[in-house]
């Protein structure tokens, strides 16, 4: 009796051979074809043209005041009266603390009775060697000089000018306008003339002191604009200009630079800032960050013909926060450039136009879309 084959089985024999046959060998390889979307992109341009291109450096420094005033008691007294706090502004001048006055004035007291009393005795030095005290004039000097030495008149009257700048010392007043920092004394406590009172900070003369690679000084020259951002505040810039340059490079690569910056009631002394230092670099093509887009590793450009978008490899040059300098093969002078809207354009994909830039600067920053890539 022959055993039964199955039409299953028979298929299954069928389909391994036709496996185990070799394909043609001439068939050619299948292209890698690009998809155009269904509907036209939207997009936004600008004008390709030559402007002046302001180069950023990026740098993070600390605000610091270019006039601080130091102030200390020089005796050490019961603090009678303080007559401001931290934060208050005051004028040059203006009264800010005075000692009880008792001690000091007992003291100018009796180095007055000390000086009257060796003036008594340098004229009597003067009369037991035969000059008289109405004629001034006829005295030498260096007999004056011995009368003066001998009474102790020299030492008296220095002691009582110490003794009145002591008292008029005894109370604070500001050498200059500013705000008042760093006052932690209390009334009715002795002063330390070891100590500072309190300082008093120019907040009208506040500079940005911070550091730059030394392959970036090049970039940089004193009378250079700058916009101070603060860390704490981030809404609020300031505007300055670079107004000292260290000519010296110190073991890390770094050199210190420090710009006046224009007054902001907010701004303190030692706070953190992020310093943006800009340079006109002449008439350069400025695009938009967000106008340049990577496609297999290099950097391309879309432009506008026709309705569709052209594919352009540029290079990119100098940047700032918002821009990049450009140079093109098949650019040209009043291009329409892509800004926006190309992520994912291929070339001549077709394209609307929502919005016209009118200048490069104008540009939103959108430098999330210039890092899109094709796979």
């Amino acid at each position: 009796m022959q055993p039964k084959i199955s039409h299953y089985a028979i298929g299954l024999v069928i389909a391994v051979l036709s496996a185990c046959t070799p394909g043609k060998k001439d068939q050619p390889e299948e292209t890698v074809q690009q998809l155009l979307p269904d509907r036209p992109a939207e997009v936004t341009t600008m004008t390709l043209t030559a402007v002046d291109f302001e180069h950023e450096l990026v740098s993070n420094g600390k605000i610091s005041a270019q006039n601080v005033a130091e102030l200390k008691f020089l005796t050490s007294e019961v603090i009678a009266a303080i007559y401001v706090k931290n934060g208050s502004r005051v004028e040059k001048g203006q009264r800010i603390a005075i000692l009880d006055t008792y001690s000091l004035t007992n003291a100018l007291n009796q180095t007055r009775d000390a000086l009257d009393r060796s003036k008594l005795e340098y004229q009597d030095v003067l009369i037991g060697q035969g000059y008289r005290l109405d004629n001034p004039q006829a005295v030498p000097k260096e007999v004056e000089e011995l009368a003066r030495v001998k009474s102790g008149y020299n030492t008296a009257q220095t002691q009582y000018d110490m003794a009145v700048y002591n008292l008029e010392q005894a109370t604070l007043t500001a050498p200059i306008s500013g705000v008042i920092a760093n006052l932690f004394a209390k009334p009715n406590t002795l002063s330390s003339p070891s100590d500072i009172f309190c300082n008093i900070i120019d907040t009208r003369s506040l500079e940005a002191t911070f550091t730059v690679l030394e392959n970036e000084l090049g970039m940089i020259r004193t009378g250079d604009k700058i916009k101070v951002t603060p860390f704490s505040m981030p809404g609020v810039e300031i505007e300055g200009r670079v107004s000292e340059i260290n000519p010296w490079v110190d073991k890390n690569g770094m050199v210190q630079v420090k710009a006046s910056v224009g007054y902001h009631e907010r701004m303190v002394e030692g706070m953190n800032v992020r310093v943006s230092i800009f340079r006109s670099l002449g008439k350069q093509w400025v695009v938009p960050k967000s106008a340049v887009v990577l496609r297999t590793g290099r950097q391309v450009v879309f432009t506008l013909q026709d309705g569709k978008a052209i594919w352009n490899y540029v290079q990119t040059g100098l940047e700032n926060a918002s821009s990049y300098t450009i140079t093109g093969e098949t650019l040209k002078e009043d291009d329409r450039i892509i800004t926006s809207g190309n992520i994912n354009l291929a070339h001549e994909s077709p394209v609307t136009v929502i919005d016209e830039i009118e200048r490069s600067g104008d540009s939103p920053d959108t430098t999330g879309d210039s890092n899109a890539t094709d796979d």
